[in-house]
């Protein structure tokens, strides 16, 4: 963060300073929620929790190298107190956005969408960095905390900002766009991650809308051609629009009741000549107006071209050529945690962890993804290793099913499903081919049990799950 007494804290966030040297003292460093993640000069951010009092942890986070808190009430650290600590803290990350914006080159760039968010962030944070320096969320860091957490990394030097933006409801991401009007704004898709909260797709179209609505018309909203429902945004926005996809509007066959086909809209930002390896990884020509620059992955599964092409897109807006572009996305060898991370083991088992989150459209790409890696002639069987996907409302049973009968079409070998929730999926693909057990513990004993080497093993569920414990015991 740019360096701050905490008389300029407070005056910006409508605080007191209380105890210590109070407002001379400086804020060099980061600014925090974890007093264990503190640094040297950093900003200790207190919240009262239903479970926890940050306030408790001020001698954790002064251990770290904190030299002053944000909080609610004195602590013995000099403490901007403030009735509202989440306000503030969002204050604070609009006013030093703006600040840089004021006195530097520093670009904005929102992402968001039902799925793919993550992964895009990475690859887009990855392309950037190549250029110049760049902030990016650490993870999926994208809610009404995390974003101005990440917004607060910013210091004078960073010339990208780039801010996966979550939601849950509508106004969400009106809300978090509100505090640093972002310069360029992508949507990825709208699926049915979330559904059970916000009622229907069409509300989440409504909600991820909201992005584009905020660009000012100097902006440009990059949107993919081959969602009806993101291509349709165009009418919501005065910014230039610059789309992603495969060339032309399609229906991308995910079994969805309510999934209606693109209209067939031009994408400027192409994907062409798609094929994968026999680890599932991409290659393709990325086709823009100006160039054909070949691109091959060392991520896996078709959907990374997809999320390749959103990257690439946001980064010519950002001023990068297709060439520097081609370049970057070949070098990214990883993505944040449990998301496609592809391990052979000594054993020769092949583990595929994408087991952070789930909803029924990144499910469909996880196990496509798999029946690729089976294709090859040296892999023995296809093993899913899935449990339930969360926040699916009324239709979570039958989106379960559905799921396990796309299993079968695809051709995996063998399922083993986790969990009562997730019992649909079981029936969907049939007895013959799945294995359904209780809990974690008796997937992890079937796996010591059942798989051997050269086969091939995805994970894949809601975070609640917690199946990322599950694929580390079988590593």
């Amino acid at each position: 963060m740019i360096a701050l007494t905490l008389a300029e804290v407070a005056e910006i966030v409508g605080g007191e300073v209380v105890g210590g040297s109070g407002s001379a003292t400086t804020v060099t460093g980061p600014v925090v929620i974890d007093g264990r993640e503190c640094g040297p000069g950093g900003l200790f951010v207190a919240f009262v929790g239903e479970h926890t009092d940050g306030h408790e942890h001020v001698g954790q986070a002064a251990e770290n190298g904190a030299v002053a808190v944000l909080g609610s009430r004195p602590t013995p650290l000099p403490t901007v107190v403030v009735s509202d600590v989440r306000r503030a803290l969002q204050e604070l990350a609009s006013y030093v956005v703006g600040r840089l914006r004021r006195e530097g080159e520093l670009t904005v760039i929102g992402i968001t969408g039902s799925q793919g968010k993550t992964s895009t962030k990475d690859l887009l944070g990855a392309v950037l960095g190549q250029v110049a320096p760049t902030v990016a969320t650490r993870g999926s860091f994208n809610n009404e905390l995390g974003m101005p957490l990440t917004a607060l990394r910013s210091d004078r030097t960073t010339r990208f900002l780039v801010l996966e933006l979550g939601a849950r409801g509508k106004g969400h991401i009106a809300e978090l766009t509100g505090l640093v009007r972002p310069d360029i704004g992508i949507v990825l898709n709208v699926g049915l991650a979330h559904v059970g909260e916000f009622g229907s797709q069409e509300a989440i179209a409504e909600a991820k809308g909201e992005l584009v609505e905020c660009l000012p018309s100097n902006g440009t909203a990059v949107l993919n051609a081959d969602d009806e429902r993101v291509d349709a945004m165009a009418t919501r926005t005065g910014a230039r629009i610059l789309r992603f996809g495969q060339g032309h509007g399609q229906d991308h066959g995910q079994g969805q009741q309510d999934q209606r086909p693109g209209q067939g809209t031009a994408a400027d930002v192409r994907v062409e000549g798609l094929s994968l390896d026999r680890l599932g990884r991409p290659s393709f020509d990325l086709v823009t107006s100006a160039a054909r620059v070949p691109v091959t992955m060392r991520l896996v599964g078709a959907h990374q071209a997809g999320n390749a092409a959103a990257a690439a897109a946001a980064a010519l807006a950002a001023g990068l050529t297709p060439a520097q572009i081609g370049a970057a996305l070949a070098s990214v060898t990883s993505l944040s945690p449990w998301r496609m991370e592809l391990h052979e083991l000594p054993s020769g088992v092949i583990v595929l962890n994408d087991s952070y989150n789930a909803n029924p459209d990144s499910m469909r790409a996880a196990l496509d993804a798999l029946a690729s890696i089976g294709s090859d002639a040296s892999v023995g069987r296809t093993v899913a290793v899935l449990g339930e996907m969360r926040e699916l409302g009324a239709g979570s049973e039958g989106e379960h099913l559905a799921v396990g009968a796309y299993a079968a079409q695809v051709g995996i070998d063998r399922l083993l499903v986790i969990g009562e929730p997730a019992r649909g999926i079981h029936s969907g693909a049939g007895e013959s081919r799945s294995t359904f057990v209780a809990d974690n513990a008796a997937a992890i004993a079937w796996l010591h049990e059942a798989v051997g080497p050269g086969d091939a093993v995805l994970f894949k569920a809601s975070r609640g799950a917690s199946l990322d414990e599950v694929a580390a015991a079988l590593q």
